[in-house]
């Protein structure tokens, strides 16, 4: 039997209400056992310093695989995932050919194999994501398919009716992107003093208000689970608090950037600091803490979405997106943690154990028998970001040279290491 202690690491596992230092036996790629003191004839690991986690589940990365490569593969999406503590990552369906067939699925899982992340790859809602027929969620469900969405395109309220009930049916979670087209228009960033500043066509609040107002209306009719994806507005968090506290089974994530950056970032008129929805205001910001603080929020999501440089050199015609694999740990921590929105507990339960719940796969836990899946990371390490170091290919950060606490030093998968921060001194050490 193939064993491993991690002695002396702080171990947070909400899932078991765990929050201590404790060693961590590991047998076959497995959790063995924890508990405040372990002996066993095996290599010891020196965790002491580091807090030791389940590995971070992302509800919401853009791979671009198949049909991309310039962007992103799947091989350097789950590099980056690894160094940034991902061990499981959802992949969206907005694929060349889009994910909504058997055939696709089977692409992307094989691939995934050689992967250094775990990937779980989303189904579109409709096919080909054109908002007009339905896709067989029970076959695709079959073929791997870990949850539906046609993010970044709205589906129909008429079509999503039925995509609700029909996803409620065969217990997957249908993400959704809350955007009225009709009102987004050709807007580019937010609408507001910056927009007009830089005379650039702007999207309203509204485009997203809207948007979130018809489909909790549409979950609370159809009795059926809806998961909002990356929300940025204090009326659209308002909306999902009372529909919480009306019972509608909605669920939200957010990402750092909405949190930690607003559109006064845009006034220098860098393109890697855009994205859907875009950078809102201050008082958008505010919300969305109060909102991770009251729990509105359910969890964390990076929306990874890489492009090339090229891509994004034109301001005005560059794609929407940004990466974020990489830096999302370090930003919730300098954001939300240090100055005490939220306990690293809860942090870990936002990045981990909900999204990995809400996915319906095995990870966001440490509990015995579970897969070795985590990451020991040094939550007072300063860092600065810089792009040139990614994994991924894509370098579309609108936080390169910022300076930000607590850094990944090791993942760990089926209880072998897939990342090694080989930057800085290491306390961690083999036996």
């Amino acid at each position: 039997m193939e064993k491993q202690l991690i002695r002396g690491a702080r171990v947070i596992d909400p899932s078991q209400q765990i929050d201590g230092i404790r060693d961590v036996l590991i047998e076959n790629g497995c959790i063995g056992a924890i508990a405040e003191s372990l002996s066993e004839d095996c290599p010891v690991f020196d965790g002491k310093g580091f807090i030791l986690s389940p590995g971070l589940v992302d509800i919401h990365v853009h791979l671009r695989d198949p049909g991309f490569p310039e962007k992103e593969d799947i091989l350097t999406g789950c590099a980056a995932a690894a160094a940034g503590g991902f061990t499981s990552i959802a992949c969206m369906a907005n694929t060349k050919p889009v994910c909504d067939t058997p055939e696709v699925l089977s692409y992307i899982l094989e691939k995934a194999k050689k992967a250094s992340c775990r990937v779980y790859p989303m189904a579109s809602v409709s096919k080909g994501m054109q908002g007009e027929l339905l896709n067989d969620f029970r076959a695709l469900k079959k073929a791997g398919a870990a949850a539906l969405s046609d993010d970044g395109k709205p589906v129909p309220n008429s079509l999503l009716y039925q995509a609700l009930t029909a996803a409620k049916q065969e217990n997957l979670m249908l993400s959704y992107h809350a955007e009225d087209l009709s009102l987004t228009g050709r807007g580019i960033i937010h609408k507001g003093k910056v927009s007009e500043q830089l005379g650039v066509p702007g999207v309203d609040r509204a485009s997203e208000d809207v948007s979130t107002a018809q489909v909790l209306a549409l979950a609370m009719d159809a009795n059926a689970p809806v998961h909002l994806c990356h929300v940025s507005t204090k009326g659209a968090l308002s909306l999902i608090r009372e529909a919480k506290a009306r019972n509608i089974p909605v669920t939200c994530e957010t990402a750092p950037h909405y949190f930690s950056l607003n559109h006064e970032a845009l006034l220098e008129r860098n393109a890697n600091f855009r994205m859907a929805p875009p950078l809102r205001e201050e008082s958008d910001c505010r919300a969305v803490l109060e909102a991770i603080a009251d729990g509105t929020i359910d969890c964390i999501a990076t929306d990874h979405a890489p492009h090339t440089e090229a891509e994004k050199a034109v301001f005005e015609t560059a794609p929407n997106g940004i990466v974020g694999l990489e830096t999302s740990l370090a930003l919730c921590l300098t954001y939300l943690v240090r100055p005490g929105i939220i306990s690293i507990a809860r942090l870990i339960k936002m990045m981990s154990t909900t999204p990995a719940r809400l996915l319906g796969i095995p990870g966001g836990t440490l509990a015995q028998g579970s897969p070795a899946d985590f990451i020991l990371f040094d939550p007072g390490q300063h860092w600065i970001i810089d792009k040139r170091k990614f994994h991924s290919k894509g370098r579309n950060t609108p936080f390169d040279q910022m300076e930000v606490v607590g850094r990944v030093k090791y993942t760990f998968l089926d209880g072998k290491i897939v990342y090694q921060d080989k930057e800085g001194e290491h306390c961690g050490k083999t036996n």
